[in-house]
């Protein structure tokens, strides 16, 4: 008995179908904001900056949630930070918008204090228009830590908070960075997270890393599928990674640059409380 053969009509109709909802399910995926919560817990962190709320942003590479980004401002706004640190890539190389991210700024910098450091997206640009955008981020009212370092202070306690920006990522200068931190709680920002353990020896005891997108697409139990700089199967893609007693905290990032699209990645927005031991 020959087998019915499917009429070329009867496919047309189910790829009507599917094609769709998988483009449905596209949409959803790279427009889906969800919040991760950790705990950093450490000696280090003194009375006064215990509970102490810190929102992650990573990534936008020139990505609207929103109109003027309201949907991501307002859940930032949700969080209560007491400040907003950003680990690059603001800006898209390949598909520039530079007012997507000043208009952020803008915004973000009225919610909490606003630290941002650039990343490899920035890099790309010519020295002078880096620098031009670098100047405007600081008008829009984020603090722009290149190669620096700010003392954060409540009452009469202190954490620093240090950035790198990507382009100037040597071992070299993170030492110098922060070679006066002591036994202050000391935070960094900077874009790559396969370096935790580098940063740990030079001194950062929770640094805050984004850059592989989550992996692009994750897999289940197998993680993220592809990262700049790690390739296939990255070990460094989200979450907390600890050496000793310090920690590298990796964003999934917000928006995506040359791979258009996320799977079961969607975009990702970090808070990290501080908690005394």
């Amino acid at each position: 008995m020959k087998k019915p053969k499917l009429k070329i009509s009867h496919i047309l109709a189910m790829l009507a179908a599917i094609i769709p909802a998988f483009a449905a399910y596209f949409i959803h995926e790279n427009d889906r904001l969800t919040v991760s919560n950790y705990v950093y817990e450490s000696d280090k962190v003194t009375p006064n900056f215990d509970g102490f709320r810190i929102v992650h942003i990573s990534d936008l590479h020139n990505k609207s949630f929103g109109k003027g980004n309201e949907r991501l401002l307002e859940l930032i706004e949700a969080q209560s930070p007491d400040i907003i640190v950003i680990s690059g890539d603001l800006v898209d190389s390949r598909h520039t918008d530079k007012e997507v991210a000043l208009d952020f700024l803008r915004e973000a910098a009225k919610i909490a204090p606003t630290f941002y450091t650039p990343g490899n997206h920035e890099g790309r640009f010519p020295e002078d228009e880096i620098a031009e955008f670098l100047e405007a981020a600081e008008e829009a009212g984020a603090v722009v830590l290149t190669h620096d370092t700010v003392t954060i202070t409540i009452g009469d306690e202190k954490i620093y908070l240090c950035g790198l920006s990507d382009s100037l990522l040597t071992e070299e200068n993170l030492n110098s960075l922060m070679k006066d931190t002591g036994d202050t709680l000391t935070l960094l920002i900077s874009h790559r997270p396969q370096y935790g353990e580098i940063y740990t020896e030079c001194g950062a005891d929770l640094t805050f890393s984004g850059h592989a997108h989550g992996g692009q697409m994750r897999l289940g139990s197998l993680g993220g599928l592809i990262s700049p700089d790690q390739g296939f199967f990255p070990k460094y893609t989200e979450g907390v990674h600890c050496f000793g007693d310090s920690a590298t905290v990796i964003s999934r990032g917000l928006g995506n640059s040359l791979i258009p699209t996320r799977i079961n990645n969607p975009p990702e927005l970090v808070v990290v409380e501080l908690k005394s031991k």
